[in-house]
């Protein structure tokens, strides 16, 4: 099996190629857009479907729907090209699985997924999304040809029937620190009710990531700022800031440990209770330094074909519309070269919203700077 992990430049052929001739594709430069990409860009921006219009379809009255109906989300997500390339070569690079199959779009979005889909010769594609961007997919979808193989349903996947049975099912379901807004628990809802027998699952991997970084800047403009106010003490918005975890950029300047492996799954097989997780790793320091923060990222291979890609979101590689998910420590480590931090990392859904996420850090260390034994808690909402 040839894996490439999607950061590196290369080339791409659209060419169907026979399953034996397949060891030899290479993929194409991600910072280039399909043209295709830019025909469903200018779709979504004529479309008359739009939030606020007096033809657009009604809300849903759910904020997380509702939230996916305005076109602007979708272009963002659309020009991550990281992220929009790897799926696409996943799919073109295995056509020989789809060609005469039924594919399962869960979350369709615009329907750029489906119309990968289609290209690689699915018989039949079925776009599912709860927002109203779905009557938009099917504009694009006719836009581009495809109306003969592609349906779209609006709505609930929990909620719709369907007739076939799918041997492959497609999905971006990531969210920030990978298990972010829980849509994974629907793709695993389909897999089980709409999967035939040896359902394939695009992407069938999901593997978490975590290292410590030094930002004295960040933690001092946003953090340190309530400690004098005008001369006032702020400090309980200090505690409160640092509950929610950041979604952002890092540098790889700023990496100032091992990345440790936090946490791992299989899609074909994990079930929703398995996603809450409680992780030990050990975090090596790599030189003397102030550690200010955990950065988790993830990637998710996908591995069933012939041809794995591997769609990464580490900061050693272009930055992806996810970044890093950053949880600042209220107590900063000071650590020479090769001392350890141990550490415990556990998650779980919020028991009043289970879209968004509880997290538990416990941090022991013993070092020649100093000793520090933790616990602190984190949202990410």
């Amino acid at each position: 099996t040839t894996q490439l992990r999607h950061f590196a430049s290369s080339t791409y052929s659209l060419a169907k190629t026979p399953k034996k001739q397949q060891k030899n594709i290479q993929l194409s430069n991600p910072t280039e857009i399909p043209s295709s990409t830019h025909s469903i860009m200018s779709a979504i921006l004529d479309s008359k479907t739009k939030v606020g219009d007096d033809n657009a379809a009604p809300v849903t009255g759910d904020y997380y729907f509702d939230s996916y109906s305005h076109y602007g989300i979708h272009m963002d997500m659309l020009k991550d090209t990281q992220r929009t390339c790897a799926y696409r070569d996943a799919i073109l690079a295995n056509s020989y699985m789809f060609k005469d199959k039924v594919v399962l779009d869960v979350g369709c979005g615009t329907g750029i997924l489906s119309m990968f889909a289609a290209k690689a010769g699915a018989r039949k594609v079925i776009g599912i999304d709860c927002s109203s961007v779905a009557e938009q997919a099917t504009r694009i979808v006719k836009d581009n040809g495809f109306e003969n193989v592609i349906t779209v349903i609006r709505g609930k996947v929990e909620e719709i029937t369907i007739e076939d049975k799918v041997d492959i099912i497609i999905s971006e379901w990531m969210g920030y620190f990978l298990l972010y807004e829980s849509m994974l628990n629907t793709v695993l809802y389909a897999r089980d009710k709409f999967g035939a027998k040896g359902v394939k699952l695009f992407p069938d991997r999901g593997n978490m990531f975590v290292c410590g970084v030094t930002d004295e800047q960040y933690v001092t403009s946003k953090f340190k700022i309530w400690e004098n106010v005008q001369g006032l003490d702020f400090s309980y918005f200090k505690r409160l800031a640092y509950i929610e975890p950041l979604v952002d950029t890092v540098d790889p300047s700023q990496i100032v440990t091992n990345t440790a492996p936090l946490f791992s799954f299989d899609i074909n097989t994990v079930t929703v209770d398995e996603l809450s997780f409680n992780s030990k790793y050990t975090l090596v320091a790599s030189h003397d330094t102030e550690m200010h923060a955990l950065s988790v990222h993830f990637d998710t291979p996908f591995t069933a074909g012939h041809e794995t890609i591997v769609l990464d979101t580490s900061p050693m590689v272009p930055p992806t519309h996810w970044r890093q998910t950053v949880l600042y420590l209220y107590n900063p480590i000071r650590v020479a070269k090769g001392e350890k931090i141990e550490c415990v990392m556990s998650m779980n859904p919020n028991k009043d919203n289970p879209r968004d996420l509880d997290i538990h850090v416990r941090i022991d260390f013993d070092g020649k700077y100093q000793s520090s034994h933790f616990d602190q808690d984190y949202r990410l909402r």
